[in-house]
């Protein structure tokens, strides 16, 4: 009897594990429910020696098994898209900050400045008199 239940709970962890492999796969989900509920139901079966309550309770556990088998997949995934998704906003924004950097330098970097004085006359604008200056023009080329 023990050496039976051995082979059986072996079987059962084959199982398990085979359907725990395509646990993120949304086609393999019935196919998991079905293969871990009729493994829960046939060591239920052999453990209790043939009682229905036990052998439903079996299946019922198999797939309970393999739901929450499924929903560690999905939150795994959902938690790892999550994490990509941060890392690509961070990614852009560093980007953008670089490419802004080198446009500053390569306008930094101009070959000829030259600055004109340009004489500003007495004016009067909206009742203020601004008084003659000298302001310098800069030309890039």
């Amino acid at each position: 009897m023990k050496t039976k239940l051995i082979t059986n709970v072996s079987k059962l962890f084959l199982v398990t594990l085979v359907a725990g492999l395509f646990a993120g796969c949304a086609a393999t989900r019935p196919i998991s429910d079905v293969a871990l509920g009729a493994g829960g139901a046939y060591l239920g079966h052999e453990l209790s020696n043939g009682d229905p309550l036990a052998t439903a309770a079996g299946a019922a556990g198999g797939v309970i098994l393999s739901e929450g088998l499924h929903f560690a997949a999905r939150k795994q995934s959902d938690k790892a898209y999550a994490a990509g998704y941060d890392k690509g906003k961070s990614d852009a924004v560093k980007q953008q900050y670089w490419l802004y950097v080198a446009m500053q330098k390569q306008r930094n970097q101009v070959a000829n400045v030259r600055l004109y004085p340009v004489q500003l006359p007495e004016q009067r604008i909206d009742g203020v008199t601004f008084q003659p200056s000298t302001k310098l023009l800069r030309i890039e080329e």
